[in-house]
Order: C-alpha cells, then structure tokens, then sequence
C-alpha cells in the first residue's frame, strides 16, 4: 500500500539526465553504478540506461556508422528524457561519439524543461586501452574489429561540460562523489 508521504515524494521529486560520455573503458558505467546505488540509499528514484545493453534491446540491428550511431544516441536520449520527465535520475554510460548527437539531446531535454547534465569521463586512450574491460582495444590492435572510437573512429569530446572527472586520477567513489556533489549543487540530490 502507497502512503500519502510515498505518493507526495514522487509527484515532487525532479527527474534529471546525467550523461556520461566518454571512450570505451573510460570507467563511465562504473562510475554510473557507483552514483546510482548512493542516489537509491538518499531515496531517489534512479534507472541506468548502460550503452551495451540498449544495443542489445533498444538499437538492435542498428551498426556502428555515424548515421548509427547518431540515432542510437537520439533513441537513448528520447528514452532518458521521458523517464527524467516523470522524477526518474537517468544515467546514462554512453560513449555518444559526436558532438551534434549529445548536443541534439541537451536540446531536447531543454525544450522539454528536462534538467540535463554532460559528463566527460576523461580518461586517456592508454589508459582505456590498459584497461580494455571488453578486450576491443587488443580486438583493433589484432585487426579483428575496425571503427573502435577514439582509435580508428572519431570521439568528439565535450569542449564545455557541466563536469569533467579525470577517472585515472582518482578512485571510483571519488569520482561518484564529484558528480553527486555537482548534483546536489544543482538541486537535483
């Protein structure tokens, strides 16, 4: 049964995207967990939309072409803002390559009054490659796969994000804790 407390919470609790972009095994889904489990133990409502599996379920069919990869992006975003709208904070791991789609994206959140949050989780390329969690690093490196962002594809990084997180400077909790300050210093925690 709903109490009057529950029901009153979740009618005014304000929903936000946070989008974590960044190259592949930058740390952004870690560091999203990390971030999302604080947020549920503070009693917000929190959903991670992870980048691997929207493909799966979501983008299904959908290949790594910029036209792809663009309307992956717009296909997240649609769904991130939806569920912002409705007191949800949304997180989102999600590489989104170019500039134009994230921007694109802030948009929408903006003409829909939807707060959004741009994070650059801003690891070097041999630092990700280091810690190459999927194996796509040593993939390209064997010429096993191509179009490997930040490699042999483009990565348009963020010239003004709302935070940038150097993740190999610091622990995963830290950098959770640098975005959920930012968020608290924004109204949204």
């Amino acid at each position: 049964m709903t109490t009057d407390q529950e029901i009153s919470m979740s009618v005014t609790e304000t929903g936000a995207t946070v989008w974590l972009t960044g190259l592949p095994s930058a740390g952004k889904t870690t560091i999203a967990y990390e971030l999302a489990g604080r947020l549920k133990s503070g009693g917000h409502r929190v959903e991670v939309l992870d980048g691997d599996e929207i493909r799966e379920f979501l983008s299904a069919g959908l290949g790594f072409s910029r036209e792809d990869r663009h309307t992956n992006v717009q296909r997240i975003g649609f769904v991130a803002e939806l569920l912002a709208a409705n007191g949800v904070k949304v997180l989102v791991p999600v590489i989104a390559p170019y500039a134009d789609s994230r921007d694109a994206v802030r948009k929408r959140h903006h003409s829909e009054g939807t707060p959004y949050l741009e994070v650059h989780v801003a690891t070097p390329v041999e630092v990700c490659s280091a810690r190459d969690v999927k194996g796509l690093y040593a993939k390209q490196a064997a010429g096993e796969i191509s179009g490997l962002t930040g490699v042999d594809d483009p990565y348009e990084a963020p010239e003004s994000p709302d935070l940038r997180i150097e993740s190999h400077q610091q622990t995963v909790q830290e950098s959770a804790s640098a975005l959920h300050a930012l968020l608290t210093e924004r109204g949204l925690a």
